[in-house]
């Protein structure tokens, strides 16, 4: 990694107090929550967008290790860009993204390689390492790593090849948390459980990555002070960083055939708004924000349509925030035992997952470079 590319400090670089610790860098400058794009222009001294890329994993709630069907509500395609084309070898992915960001940005100095739809910690460890080494090593721009993954599929050696890449380059390792309400994962049909979340961020907490907690706001089923536990776990866990999405449903669906025959309804746009603030009110002004409302193409989004203006919704989010004077962080309640104090437990991934990750043959899906590797076309 270029000298100019390297963070400017550690992984608390956006959390700079002044001299008499009253506030943070974030709040200095007038904001009402730690921006992800600021805490990222403060990290790396300059303009850093991350570029989605789809290698090919699948998910354990889909190929059958701990269940079937998938999350109610995925299609990969509705909230992946580089799951919505031909799937390309990862190095062509990144030029082809590192193309269209710089030419929709000015001055992009740096771009994060986002391994984003499915589970991209799901498949033996050899060619994970592969493959996150080839992303790192495709561009000189390339200043680290985005990798989305679940909490069951977080086994000690994964933690330990993030934590060996971690040391140097940057890396968030990004959980799909959703809800800490074991009856909302279980509509979901995640198939885990809170308390694999809680096990896997024990664990990989302090290793030198970031850990980047999805939350879904809006769940059937979950009323507002449901929504707050969730957000207090937010602090109790210790979360790096957060993604708030509101939920929403996308043609060829298990959610989207429910919407469409009138059976659930999605949160609208004032509510929304309301408890994203009250959400942010609650977690850590440590925590880095790095979206605020989730969206997907119109000609896959059924409800709500309000989410296609995320700008606005950012716009309102504000001005709600200015209006009762608060900001994030502003009714955050530190939790008894400090995240950095909690025990590191004993792994508990479960034993399939387990078994596809550190005992399986190599996956001939995953996308990486051409030609023939261990006998298998890399196509």
């Amino acid at each position: 990694m270029p000298d100019f590319f390297m963070p400017q400090s550690d992984l608390d670089t956006n959390q700079h107090r002044d001299p008499d610790g009253d506030s943070l860098d974030w709040q200095r400058e007038g904001l009402y929550l730690n921006a992800f794009g600021r805490a990222l222009r403060r990290k790396f001294g300059g303009r850093v967008q991350r570029v989605s890329l789809d290698a090919g994993f699948t998910c354990p709630n889909v190929d059958g290790a701990v269940t079937t069907g998938g999350c109610n509500f995925c299609d990969n395609r509705s909230f992946s860009p580089s799951r919505r084309v031909r799937l390309e070898r990862v190095s062509e992915q990144l030029r082809a993204g590192i193309t269209r960001v710089t030419r929709r940005y000015d001055r992009v100095q740096g771009f994060i390689a986002y391994f984003q739809p499915a589970t991209n910690t799901y498949a033996p460890v050899d060619q994970l390492r592969e493959i996150y080494e080839l992303a790192l090593n495709a561009d000189p721009r390339i200043v680290g790593l985005a990798i989305g993954t679940r909490p069951d599929c977080a086994p000690e050696s994964v933690l330990e090849l993030l934590e060996e890449i971690a040391k140097h380059h940057v890396v968030s390792l990004e959980f799909g948390m959703q809800s800490v309400h074991d009856e909302s994962l279980r509509w979901m049909n995640r198939a885990h459980t809170h308390d694999d979340m809680i096990n896997a961020i024990d664990r990989a907490r302090g290793r030198g990555f970031e850990c980047c907690g999805h939350v879904i706001l809006g769940v059937p089923g979950e009323d507002h002070a449901m929504m707050m536990q969730t957000a207090h776990e937010v602090g109790i866990l210790g979360f790096d960083a957060i993604k708030l999405h509101n939920l929403y449903s996308v043609h060829g669906t298990p959610l989207g055939e429910e919407v469409l025959a009138g059976k659930v309804k999605m949160m609208e746009r004032e509510p929304y708004v309301q408890t994203v603030v009250d959400f942010l009110e609650r977690i850590p002004p440590t925590t880095v924000v790095e979206r605020v409302s989730g969206d997907a193409p119109p000609n896959y989004l059924i409800e709500p349509k309000w989410c296609l203006e995320k700008s606005a919704i950012r716009i309102e989010i504000d001005e709600e925030f200015q209006r009762r004077g608060t900001r994030q962080g502003s009714h955050f309640v530190a939790p008894e035992i400090a995240p950095e104090q909690r025990p590191r437990p004993v792994d508990s991934t479960p034993p399939a997952i387990q078994d596809q990750i550190d005992n399986r043959g190599r996956l001939p899906i995953l996308k990486m470079q051409g030609g023939v590797v261990g006998g298998l076309h890399r196509d």
